[in-house]
């Protein structure tokens, strides 16, 4: 028996999240967002995704107030995408999930360290810095080659 598609009928905080950030591209748009990426074509040359689908989750993003449109070209008309303030709140799942990702899927090391900009730590598990001990955000980080790069 397949799986439904929605999850209407659950009333379930994970499940109605799901719905929105459950599709791998779309958690690899946001990803990437926080990693500074912000036009169509930036997006589409990270990922290698389909224009197609690309277009989808950035307008599903966008519909949801996870990212917003901002111009920057007016002919043609061209945007880039940033995110929100919600979006932003999606920080500390996305780098929980890459740690997850780090300790059980990455035999050779993590492909990226998160460093603090600050003074050059390691972001922990607990959203601090492992050198000065900072309580860190996404924008007191920096993504760094890791050892797996």
């Amino acid at each position: 028996m397949a799986l439904p598609r929605t999850y209407e009928s659950q009333n379930c905080s994970v499940a109605r999240s799901l719905e929105v950030v459950g599709d791998r591209w779309t958690l690899l748009v946001i990803r990437s967002a926080f990693q500074g990426v912000r036009r169509f074509d930036d997006f589409q040359d990270v990922l290698g995704v389909a224009r197609n689908v690309l277009t989808d989750r950035l307008n599903r993003l966008c519909d949801e107030g996870i990212m917003r449109r901002v111009p920057y070209q007016q002919r043609p008309e061209r945007y880039e995408y940033r995110l929100t303030r919600k979006g932003v709140e999606l920080w500390p799942a996305v780098i929980t999930l890459l740690m997850w990702g780090d300790r059980h899927y990455a035999p050779a090391g993590p492909p990226l360290i998160i460093s603090h900009r600050g003074c050059g730590g390691t972001l922990t598990p607990q959203f601090t810095c492992d050198s000065c001990g900072a309580h860190l955000g996404p924008s007191d980080v920096a993504p760094r080659p890791g050892p797996a790069a």
